[in-house]
Formats: C-alpha cells, structure tokens, sequence
C-alpha cells in the first residue's frame, strides 16, 4: 500500500499503481467531475498516471491555473479533430493552451473566414456531446514515425525529440495527436466553448519557414463564464494599445521601415521623455551614477559575457560572425558588458562600493516575427537599465532598494496593483545547456535569492528554466487587456560575470576580492511601459503624463485674444498647452478635445473676459466652474508635481 498525502495534511492508503483518475473518484464524485489533472510532489501530472511510490498529491480544477491549461489543452485537440473532420486535407502543427485559451496551428489552403469558423465551432460541439474517452499511448520514436507520416510537422517534432524517448500521444474517436498532455478524460466534460479569431503565424516563429493559419479560441465550464469573458473581451479591444494608440497619435508603423521597429510620434515621444526624464532624475536621488555607452561593440566583448555563446541568435549582427579574421560588430541586447568597463576605469575598493550605475539604453533584440505585437514586443526598445556592483554583505540591502524603486515607479504609474512576482531560475535539466557556472554556483546564488524575497515578505511563483544564463532573477509580471503577460521590470543576482571581466575591488582586509552584481531595471521598456499605460488608462492619462495638457476654447472670434494671452500664461508655467481658434461650434469642439483625452479644457467668453477669469471643464465633462488662469495653474502644477491619477 501507498501512503497518499492530501491538501491539508491529510493521508490516504491506495493500493500501488492506482490511477490519479480512480484516487479522485474515491476522494469525491464531485471532485472527480471538475478535475482536469493533478500535481504529485509539486509537478503536473496526467489523471491516467499511475501511483507507485509515496506522495504528495493535489487534484486540480479548473479554478487552478495548470488545471485551465489542461482544460484548454484539450480543447485545441478537439478542435483539430473538428478541422480534420471538416478539411481532411489539412496538416497539424501545434495547439497548446496559452495564458487566456488556446490556439492550434494548422497548414491549410483556404481562407478561415467567419463562416468557417462558425463551421468549425459547431463540429466541436458535435464532439463535445459524443463525449469521446480520451486515451494515453507511447510508441518508439520509429513508431511514433510511421504512426505520423502523414503530418510531416508531426514528423519534424518527433525528429527532434531524442533517439530513445518514448513518445506520448493522445486519441479520441478516431483523432490521434501527437502530445506530452495533460488532457482530460474525455471530451463531454467540456462546455462552453467559442473561437476567437484566425491569424497567419510562422512555423516556429521562423519567418523563413511557411505562414500556417493560427485558430485562437477560449472554452469554460460554465456558459455564465463565457459571456462574461466575451464582455470583458469587448472591453479590452476598446483599450488595445495597438488600435487606440495610433488613434490618439501616439505611434505608427510602416512596412518598408520592418516589423517591431515603431515610430513613436510627437505625442507618445513625449510621454516616454517625460517617463525618462523622471526615472534618471529618480535614480539619481537614489544613488545611481549615470553612464552612456555605445550602441554596438565587437563580437570579441560579447563573448567574454558568454552572450556570444546564448543569445546569438537574438542578435542583430553585423559581418560575418564566423570569419575570425574580419571584424564583426554586433547591436548591443543588453548594457550589462558596456557599463562594467566604467567600473573597471581604474582600480576599486570596498569603500567605492556599492556602485550604481544608470543608463537610459537603446537595445536591439532579432525576436521572431511571430511573436512582435505592438509596442509591447519590439526589435528596438528603450530601457531604464542599471548594474550595482557591491560586496557580499551589501547585496540583501541593494536588492531591497531595487525592488522599493521598482515597485514605487509602477505605482505611480498606477501598474503595481496588477503585476505578480516571479522567482526565475534555472534549470539544471535543460537540454540546451544555456546556463553558465556550476550547479553549486547556482544553489548558492539561488539560495541567497530565495532568503532575501523571504525577508523581504515578496509573494512570488517559481519559473523553472526563466532565469538569465548568469543568474537568477526576479521578474516583476503584468497583463495586458487580452490576458497575455509580459515581464516589465527585472532584478537580477550575478555571481559570474565580474570574475568573466576581471572585476576586482580591494577589500578592507587588503585582499582582492570579486563583486557581485545585480542587474535591474526601474520601469523596463518604455515602449512596453507606454503600451500598457494606454490600456490601463483607455488613453485618458493622469494630467503629468498627459501629452496636451490643456487646450483653451474661446466661444466667440471676440475672446481670441484673451484666449491667446491664457495660452501664453499656461506656456509659460510650464504647462503643455494650445488654443483652439476653428471656426466650429463649441460644442463640437469639446467633444473632439474629449475624444482626445485632452484633461483639462479652458472656455473662455464674453463673461470671462471681463472678470479676468476662464471657465474649466474636464474631459469627462465635469464643469470645475470660473477660476483665473492663475489659480487653475496652481491647481495644475500640484497635480503633476503629486503625478495624481484616478
């Protein structure tokens, strides 16, 4: 007999190879009807897997988020099977869950119009309601070949997958697919369900292999659920950056510019200056020395961080990075390598440290066309970076502030109630060898990290395989509208590349010792920062932040003067100001100004005129009542010195 342990403590005895599936049925029908699968000792597991040693063991919902993904997961299957059985003619390619839904890639002749996809919805209703068992098989990778041979992305997957693996697959009814699982255990748990969309996306994000046709759709067990994520859905397309910020003017893109490089136009190049502008001046305040280093360096520099040897292919290289005996340069993806050369100036001593140094970095990243989406993922991008070098006993402290900064920008910028906290690390398994240093060197550095998060009360997830090659990290998370997350700010502990760069400093003891570093941003990327700001405020930003501060409405050609002598008065307090001087009704006029999320409009008339004063209205129609241009002006100056929001 096995020894079970349950949530809460509590320990069950199962005969040795019971199922998880027939373990849920024994704990309860009803949680046997909502489970989608199962952690044992921490790690995901299938329902068909069998028990064979003592354990921890958690059934998950669909209320947990690895119990989602498995739901989901299972609805990209079956709606594969409803597109073969449709279109037999169509290739698979990959369908997992993602943070919000699924999505299955399919090779395909035809267009997927909406019609289609109603066609398709309905087959997997159709699917649905048979309620077909869904069942687990492995075959020998030559096997696995031959079962496949038909989908030759299927037969690419396999080819990669080790000589000697065992490969899983799943079927229902007469489906079979090629899949790691979790699934469900069989199709009639599912409920409500409703495609999305159709889009082209690259096989494996590589633009040089074929557009496959991209299927995203969403499922919940309850219709209730459904209706209210499509509601939410309607709302968020309204605060999409990427339609609302090119309606507010805010930025562009053009084709023969390239994919991922965006313009930002006047008024978003000026809110991300008065954002950099802010965050130098905050750093400043807080320590941080600032440097500006070039924008692109010889291979030889990134191979001594070892970026040469893990992030190659994110760079954009100039020459040929194979020829030895011609120079090659390489954009800079990162500052880290360029800023240790302004500590490394001349010799250090613990009395320098710690050592902060700032820097508001351009950076360039080849990220995969697949994958660029606005501003929110770019292939240039500006990021307040910075690298404190310190001693041992000065780490927790600096890593403290860090993360005080960090978590006082996004505040202010009204982010911070939204974001979750991620502790990314390595993975000693990975396949890909893309981490430098020991396994000793890494318990260490991860061990450390883990006790300063403790100390400091952070409420974090574990990312297996997320960290840097140097380092583990944390990594500050937010979401956009549509439910996708992103990472905005990171804290980094580096134990390894001072040694790379011979970074030294004398210690009190006269001994040369190595430093540690923590690599750190404040805001991240701007751009990223600016795309979320447009979603989270729908455009209507707090006053400091706003682009057009104030605009001035005289109502008649008679107060244009004194309409202009107002403007002038704004300008010159430093307010970002203009006067609107059409000849259009006001009322047309506010309304315009309005859609342009402009916070404050000045109408001024024969009244204000001769009481010296302007009548102040906001943007969402509130009338603040008569006030000279002098008090509004002092009412404006505290709302941005404070960077009041809503």
């Amino acid at each position: 007999m096995l020894n079970i342990t349950l949530p809460g403590g509590v320990i069950r005895e199962v005969e040795n190879g019971t199922t998880l599936d027939a373990l849920c049925r024994d704990i309860s029908m009803g949680l046997y009807r909502n489970a989608c699968c199962a952690y044992v000792n921490g790690k995901v597991a299938d329902l068909r897997d069998a028990l064979t040693e003592d354990c921890e063991v958690a059934i998950l919902t669909f209320d947990d988020l690895d119990g989602r993904k498995a739901y989901w997961h299972t609805v990209s299957h079956v709606m594969a099977q409803a597109v073969k059985r449709l279109y037999p003619e169509v290739k698979l390619a990959i369908g997992p869950s993602i943070d919000e839904g699924f999505y299955y890639d399919f090779d395909a002749d035809f267009s997927i119009t909406p019609e289609v996809l109603e066609q398709i919805e309905g087959e997997m209703k159709k699917i649905i309601k048979e309620g077909l068992e869904i069942t687990r098989f492995t075959l020998p990778r030559e096997e696995a070949l031959a079962k496949m041979a038909d989908e030759p992305y299927k037969v690419e997957l396999i080819n990669d997958l080790p000589a000697d693996a065992s490969i899983s697959f799943y079927t229902q009814g007469e489906f079979t697919d090629l899949c790691a699982g979790p699934h469900l255990t069989d199709t009639g748990r599912l409920k409500a369900i409703k495609l999305l969309s159709a889009t082209g996306a690259y096989w494996r994000g590589d633009s040089n292999r074929k557009m496959l046709t991209r299927i995203y759709g969403i499922a919940f067990p309850k219709a209730s659920l459904l209706e209210e994520h499509l509601v939410r859905l309607e709302e968020a397309k309204k605060r999409d950056h990427n339609k609302l910020g090119r309606e507010l003017e805010l930025f562009t893109t053009v084709d023969v510019i390239g994919q991922g490089l965006p313009i930002l136009l006047p008024k978003g190049a000026r809110m991300v200056q008065l954002m950099q502008r802010w965050i130098e001046d905050e750093e400043q305040k807080r320590g941080y020395l600032l440097t500006k280093t070039p924008l692109m360096a010889k291979r030889e520099l990134f191979k001594i961080s070892g970026h040469w040897d893990h992030y190659r292919d994110g760079m954009f290289i100039m020459g040929d990075p194979d020829d030895e005996e011609r120079e090659c340069f390489a954009l800079r993806p990162m500052t880290c390598p360029f800023q240790y050369q302004a500590y490394l100036n001349r010799a250090r001593s613990y009395r320098d440290l710690p050592m902060r140094l700032g820097e508001t970095s351009t950076l360039f990243r080849n990220e995969d066309s697949g994958e660029m989406h606005g501003l929110i993922r770019v292939r240039q991008f500006t990021i307040s970076e910075g690298h404190l070098v310190l001693r041992p006993d000065q780490l927790e402290e600096e890593f403290k502030g860090c993360l005080e900064l960090a978590k006082y920008c996004l505040d202010t910028v009204g982010m911070l109630e939204n974001c979750t906290f991620r502790f990314s690390q390595w993975d000693p398994e990975n396949p890909k060898n893309k981490y430098e240093g020991t396994a000793e060197q890494w318990n260490e550095a991860q061990a450390v990290m883990k006790k300063i998060l403790d100390n400091l009360g952070v409420e974090y997830s574990i990312g297996i395989d997320e960290a840097a090659f140097y380092g583990p990290k944390l990594d500050i998370q937010y979401k956009n509208v549509f439910g996708k997350e992103d990472t905005i700010v990171t804290i980094q502990i580096d134990m390894l590349l001072a040694e790379k760069f011979g970074m030294e400093y004398t210690d009190a003891d006269g001994q040369k010792k190595t430093p540690y570093i923590i690599h750190r941003t404040s805001l991240g990327c701007y751009e990223r920062t600016l795309a979320y700001l447009i979603e989270r405020f729908a455009g209507a930003f707090p006053l400091w932040l706003a682009p057009d501060q104030v605009v001035v409405l005289p109502v008649t050609d008679r107060a244009h003067e004194y309409a202009k002598g107002v403007e002038q008065q704004l300008k010159a307090a430093g307010l970002r100001a203009e006067g609107d001087y059409r000849s259009e009704k006001l009322g047309y006029k506010i309304r315009e100004h309005q859609l342009k999320k402009v916070p404050y409009m000045l109408v001024v008339g024969d009244r204000d005129i001769e009481n010296g004063t302007v009548s102040v209205r906001t943007r969402t129609g509130e009338d603040l009542g008569a006030m000279t241009a002098e008090e509004f002006i002092a009412k404006a100056l505290v709302e941005i010195a404070t960077k009041k929001r809503d």
